[in-house]
């Protein structure tokens, strides 16, 4: 991605620590050897709206008024907020699925530490890993303009959901906006090109469209002609995009919320993808949309909203969130699920937050379906839910700073959930930050076998996953005494496979097999340290996998056996992929450089951006070194690890360099999906000199 000219100023910092900014000497020239810089003092040009002011840190916002949004325009645009996840394929899809499901993410206004694009520090933050539940997610807040971080919208493409910002109107002002900008037709429009050009940017899917104030005459018929030309604009230009409108406004303009579909607003439905209804609805109202002539054919578009706060005169919401659900699917209609968020801010002991979110997801799951994950292969997951109390790789703490969160970092995420089995028995799979062999959590699989049976399975992936000829599989996990721990594959029709079974467990191969050999050879040198890796291979034809099982069998005896088995990776590769080459980086470009000075420290910043084919790695690493300081007689240091990076782009911020005059070295280093190194040889680099200014 070309850097851009930035437009704006954030303010000089003035508290302990001077603003400095560089001339430029060809930074944006990509292949030169060198770069240098001279630092001067001086206001940085980042715009605050985009960075931090005090660390020039990239930031998510949203827009805040209508001035705002008709100014908009590419050289406004943050670069950092662009999604680099592409929708992944799932069954059924979106427009094959008659109840739907959306989650409506209203969380204290929104931009919390989620705003922070490239993580943030945070003890016990609010994460979302439910996502096979659900297949719409909805960015809210109270600005006009809610654009979603992109840290949301990669990990909603990661699972198939597509996502949703927010247009929103509401009291006298967003009355006066409403009559300057459904005035005409030219003004409609205009606002409808700029919501499709910031969706279409941004990397997003769509709008939830909330006008919350009365209108004019005037206004509300132009408001089904907005509409429409949003949606056929959205529609034509981004496939599989979707405009839903708010229960709210009548078609006589006035604002009178219904709490289902009829003759009064039905004109909105018609003019878009479907609607969001307020949550003061009776089981009588559900009736009364089933025999309206006007959700004929469209049932799966009516959201029926639901308060998960339970405000007003509400059926369930809370943990009686499942009464409304239950009703809701009785009648056939879809549901928005409204901020359940609740969960988190209702608890005073944030620790326990993901414990009861798998409690109030789980009320519900009888009234929600499971979508398969369709992509082809690599199937790769090391359960890593966004956060955690270390950063691991491969079994060991790779970075000690304290609790992180950065929802990039999060991967395809399993089924969670209780089973009671007979007797005794029950089965529990839940995320575990307290050890990680990848990322930040691991999957936890616990129970008791029961006398009665000899072992359990946990499904843990429901998947349709065209498998290749010859699959290799790996399997990384700390067993249970007592227990032998495997993987057991299930395979979407038999009849088609060369095996008569739709139950298969892979072949596990020794460490001598080819594959195995270049397995390791291009994991490199690693200890397990405590992990057993489990590599196997399965032959099938024709065949696509459909589950995914944890495989716990009591090793003798007929007693009930209690088990707690933690996995850290699951990897299913087409074994041909383990013999094709790695990529190289190119095109390293630094840019838009500021120093701080913060006591005797000399602190850089600046923007870092590569050209790698994104869907082939998991992470970059992003490395620094010395290079040569004011003493010439020090020698280069050794690379230091900077942070992980999910896209070809990196702000560096606060990194304390050496005093001028200096010369550094910025180091990109790709670790492919499957957790392979590149050779050292094929990173990226780049290296910046920097010197003083020249006074006189």
């Amino acid at each position: 991605m070309s850097s851009r000219k930035r437009n704006s100023e954030i303010d000089e910092v003035t508290v302990g620590r001077k603003l400095m900014t560089l001339e430029s000497s060809g930074l944006d020239e990509p292949g030169k050897e060198s770069v240098h810089e001279v630092i001067k003092y001086g206001a940085s040009s980042l715009p605050a709206k985009h960075y931090d002011p005090d660390t020039t840190e990239p930031i998510g916002s949203g827009l805040q008024d209508l001035d705002e949004l008709l100014s908009w325009n590419l050289s406004m645009a943050n670069p950092f907020n662009v999604a680099k996840v592409p929708l992944a394929n799932r069954e059924p899809p979106l427009a094959s699925t008659p109840r739907r499901t959306l989650v409506s993410h209203d969380m204290m206004g929104g931009y919390l530490e989620d705003r922070f694009l490239q993580g943030a520090e945070s003890e016990a933050p609010y994460v979302f890993y439910h996502w096979q539940y659900i297949d719409v997610f909805n960015y809210f807040s109270h600005n006009m303009v809610t654009i979603p971080p992109a840290v949301w919208t990669n990990a909603a493409h990661k699972h198939g959901v597509i996502v949703l910002g927010t247009f929103i109107t509401e009291w006298t002002d967003g009355g006066k906006m409403c009559e300057v900008f459904l005035k005409e037709e030219e003004s409609y429009r205009a606002v409808a090109d700029r919501l499709f050009q910031i969706s279409h940017y941004y990397g997003f899917d769509g709008w939830l469209i909330n006008i919350e104030n009365t209108l004019s005459e005037t206004a509300v018929k132009n408001t089904p002609r907005f509409l429409r030309y949003l949606t056929d604009q959205m529609h034509e230009r981004l496939p599989g995009s979707m405009v839903l409108w708010y229960d709210s406004v009548l078609e006589n303009g006035q604002l009178n919320w219904q709490n289902q579909l009829n003759k009064s607003n039905s004109v909105f439905f018609s003019a878009c993808d479907g609607i969001f209804t307020n949550y003061n609805w009776t089981e009588q109202s559900l009736e009364d949309m089933k025999a309206f002539s006007g959700a004929e054919g469209r049932m799966a578009d009516i959201f029926v909203g639901v308060d998960v706060f339970a405000r007003g005169e509400v059926v369930g919401g809370k943990l009686e969130t499942n009464k409304a659900l239950e009703l809701i699917r009785k009648h056939d209609f879809s549901t928005a699920i409204f901020a359940p968020g609740w969960v988190y801010e209702s608890i005073p002991d944030k620790a326990s937050f993901r414990q009861e979110q798998d409690k109030f997801w789980s009320l519900l799951a009888d009234f929600l379906y499971i979508h398969r994950y369709s992509s082809p292969l690599p199937f790769v997951s090391s359960f890593c839910q966004g956060f955690g109390t270390n950063v691991y790789w491969r079994g060991k703490v790779r970075t000690a700073d304290g609790s992180w969160f950065n929802l990039d970092a999060q991967q395809l995420q399993p089924l969670y959930y209780r089973d009671t089995l007979e007797g005794e028995g029950w089965l529990r799979t839940r995320g575990c930050p307290e050890d990680a062999w990848n990322g930040g959590s691991s999957l936890v699989v616990e129970g008791v076998i029961p006398s009665t049976l000899t072992k359990v399975c946990a499904r843990i992936f429901s998947l349709q996953v065209p498998l290749s000829t010859r699959t290799f599989v790996s399997l990384i996990y700390k067993p249970s005494p007592g227990v032998t721990v495997s993987l057991e594959l299930k395979t979407a029709d038999a009849n088609l496979c060369t095996l008569t079974a739709s139950s298969v467990q892979p072949a596990v191969l020794g460490e001598e097999h080819q594959l195995v050999r270049q397995f390791s050879q291009s994991c490199g040198q690693w200890n397990p340290d405590g992990w057993t890796v489990r590599c196997s291979q399965l032959e099938l034809q024709g065949c696509a996998l459909r589950d995914v099982c944890v495989s716990v069998q009591r090793d003798g005896g007929h007693l009930d056996t209690s088990f707690k088995c933690r996995v850290g990776e699951i990897m299913i590769l087409d074994a041909e992929s383990l013999s094709i080459p790695l990529l190289s980086v190119e095109a390293v470009r630094v840019s838009d450089v500021v120093w701080l000075r913060e006591g005797d420290k000399l602190l850089l910043n600046a923007t870092l951006t590569w050209e790698y084919p994104a869907q082939l790695v998991r992470h970059f690493l992003v490395h620094w070194r010395r290079l040569r300081g004011p003493d010439p007689r020090i020698p280069p240091s050794s690379l230091t690890l900077v942070a992980r990076s999910y896209a070809p782009l990196f702000r560096v911020t606060e990194l304390e360099v050496p005093e001028a005059p200096g010369l550094l070295e910025l180091v990109v280093q790709p670790v492919s999906r499957e957790g392979f190194y590149v050779p050292e040889s094929q990173w990226g680099r780049q290296s910046l000199s920097y010197s003083e200014e020249r006074m006189g």
